[in-house]
C-alpha cells in the first residue's frame, strides 16, 4: 500500500472512518465545530481551512506513484482508507497564532514580495502543544504521512501563491518525525542558484527544507520530589517545596484576594449555568476592551462548548462580598482517570488555563483566579501538569517551569530561505540560553529543584 492525500474544503472526512481520540481537547471535533459554527474560523474570519486527507491506495507502478489528488469533496475521490487529516489554513494576516513572524514579512515588504498569503497548521486561537494531525485507530504519525502531508502543503501553497507554512506548536513527536521525512539543512548554493528561475516555487518546492523554531512557555508539574516524586497533597504540600520568601508571597497574595472581601468558587461541566457563562464572558470582554480590541471568540461559541464538551470545562469565579461575580476564569482540561485526591496520577492529564477576564483592578486577583484555582484543581483532580498559556515570566516565579516550545516552517522563495534558516538557528540558540536563566530563577528549594531539560 502506498499514500496519497485529497485536499478537501469540508469535514465529510469525519464519518469515513473511527478516529483517535486526540491528545488535548483543542483537536476535538467539538472544539473545531464550535469554531466553525460561531465564525471563528472560515473565510470571513481570515482562516480559510483545508483539510488534507492522507489516504492508503494499492500500489500503484512507479510512473503514477507519485500523482496525487486535490478535490472539493470527498464525492469526487475514493477514499477508501483514510489514514490521517492535518488542517491548513489560508491567512493573510497573524493574529491568534502566539508564534510570531512578522519579522520575515517585513523583510518580504522590504524587497517587494509579497508575504500573504501563508500557510498554518494550528489549533486556531490557541497557543497549547499538541498533535496538529488527526489520527485513525491503529495508526501512528510517520514519515511517509507527514512526506505526504507535506506535500499536500506544497499543493496548496502552489495553488494560492502562499509564501509560507507554519506549523505551531507541534509535539517534540513531530518535530522528530518530520526531520526524518524532509530534509531539514539548507543548500544554499542550490538555493541561491534557483533565484534565477522564473518560478522559484514550482522549481524548488520539494527541495525546500523544513526549518525547526523553538520557544518557551511555563507549564506547572504535579510532582513532590520531597516525597518520591508523587502527587502534592493538598496546596499547602506544593508550597513547602518553594524557597520560604516565595511561600510567604504567595500566601499574602492569597490574602490580599480575601481581604478584598472576594470569595473565588470553581465549577464543573453541568453545573456551570447559563447566568455564569453571561458573566464570564462579560468579563472577557472587558479584557480586549481595556486595550481597545474585540474578542476572537463570541458567547456562542462558549455556550456551544458548554453543550458539546461539558466534561472538559472548568471555570473559576470571583463575587465580591455583595455576591456580585466580578471576574471570571475558563479553563479546559483532559479527563483524569482517577480523578481524585489521593488517586494514581494520569502521566498524560493537564489543566489548561485560557480565557479571563475581570470587571476592575483588584490586588492579586489575577494570580489567584488564573494561577492558584487553577493549581489547587489539578490537584484535586490528579493532573500531571497544569498549562497556564503562553508567555509571562510572572508564572515562572510560582513554580511554573520553563518548557520547550516548537515550530516548523516552510519557505518558498529560495531567495529568503537561507536568511531565515540562519534566523531560525539563531532563534534556537537565544531560546537555549533564556530556559537556562529562567530555569536557574525557579523558586523551588534545593531538594525539589527539577532538572532542567536542554
Amino acid at each position: 500500500m502506498s499514500l496519497q492525500y485529497a485536499l478537501l474544503s469540508d469535514t465529510s472526512w469525519q464519518g469515513l472512518t473511527n478516529w483517535q481520540t486526540p491528545d488535548t481537547p483543542f483537536m476535538s471535533f467539538a472544539f473545531w465545530q464550535a469554531l466553525t459554527d460561531t465564525g471563528a474560523i472560515g473565510e470571513a474570519a481570515g482562516w480559510l481551512p483545508i483539510f488534507i486527507v492522507v489516504y492508503e491506495v494499492d500500489d500503484l507502478p512507479d510512473a503514477e506513484s507519485a500523482e496525487t489528488t486535490a478535490v472539493e469533496n470527498t464525492a469526487e475521490v475514493d477514499i477508501t482508507h483514510p489514514v490521517a487529516v492535518m488542517p491548513v489554513f489560508v491567512k493573510g494576516h497573524h493574529r491568534g497564532e502566539f508564534v510570531f513572524d512578522h519579522s520575515w514579512a517585513e523583510a518580504y515588504a522590504r524587497y517587494g514580495v509579497d508575504y500573504y498569503p501563508r500557510l498554518v497548521t494550528s489549533a486556531p486561537y490557541t497557543p497549547i502543544t499538541g498533535q496538529r494531525l488527526w489520527l485513525a485507530e491503529g495508526e501512528s504519525l510517520s514519515a511517509d504521512i507527514i512526506k505526504t502531508a507535506i506535500a499536500g502543503v506544497d499543493d496548496i501553497a502552489q495553488q494560492v501563491g502562499a509564501s509560507s507554512w507554519h506549523g505551531l506548536f507541534v509535539t517534540p513527536e513531530m518535530v522528530n518525525v518530520a526531520n526524518d521525512a524532509m530534509p531539514t539543512g539548507v543548500d544554499v548554493e542550490r538555493a541561491l542558484a534557483a533565484q534565477s528561475t522564473q518560478n522559484g516555487l514550482e522549481a524548488t518546492a520539494i527541495e525546500m527544507p523544513i526549518l525547526e523554531r523553538q520557544g518557551c512557555q511555563f507549564l506547572w508539574q504535579n510532582k513532590d520530589l520531597l516525597n518520591d516524586s508523587q502527587p502534592f497533597a493538598d496546596f499547602d504540600a506544593f508550597l513547602m517545596t518553594l524557597k520560604a520568601k516565595k511561600r510567604k508571597t504567595i500566601r499574602a497574595e492569597r490574602r490580599k484576594v480575601a481581604e478584598q472581601g472576594i470569595t473565588c468558587y470553581r465549577k464543573c461541566g453541568a453545573d456551570i449555568t447559563d447566568a455564569d457563562w453571561k458573566a464570564f464572558y462579560h468579563c472577557y470582554v472587558m479584557t480586549y476592551a481595556v486595550r481597545g480590541q474585540h474578542p476572537y471568540l463570541t458567547i456562542d461559541f462558549f455556550m456551544e462548548l458548554a453543550q458539546s464538551m461539558p466534561e472538559h470545562l472548568m471555570l473559576a469565579q470571583a463575587l465580591n462580598d455583595a455576591g456580585e461575580i466580578i471576574a471570571s476564569s475558563l479553563f479546559l482540561y483532559d479527563k483524569s482517570d482517577s480523578g481524585s485526591v489521593g488517586g494514581d496520577i494520569d502521566d498524560n492529564a493537564t489543566l489548561y488555563g485560557r480565557y479571563w477576564g475581570a470587571l476592575g483592578e483588584y490586588d492579586s486577583l489575577h494570580f489567584e483566579l488564573c494561577y492558584y484555582q487553577g493549581i489547587e484543581f489539578a490537584i484535586e483532580q490528579s493532573l500531571s501538569y497544569f498549562d497556564p498559556g503562553t508567555q509571562g515570566e510572572h508564572k515562572l516565579i510560582r513554580g511554573f517551569v520553563p518548557t520547550k516550545t516548537h515550530s516548523l516552517h516552510r519557505i518558498y522563495d529560495p531567495r529568503f530561505v537561507p536568511a531565515i534558516a540562519n534566523f531560525c538557528t539563531q532563534d534556537r540558540h537565544h531560546m537555549a540560553q533564556y530556559r537556562q536563566q529562567a530555569h536557574e530563577a525557579l523558586p523551588f528549594n534545593a531538594d525539589n529543584m527539577p532538572d532542567f531539560l536542554e
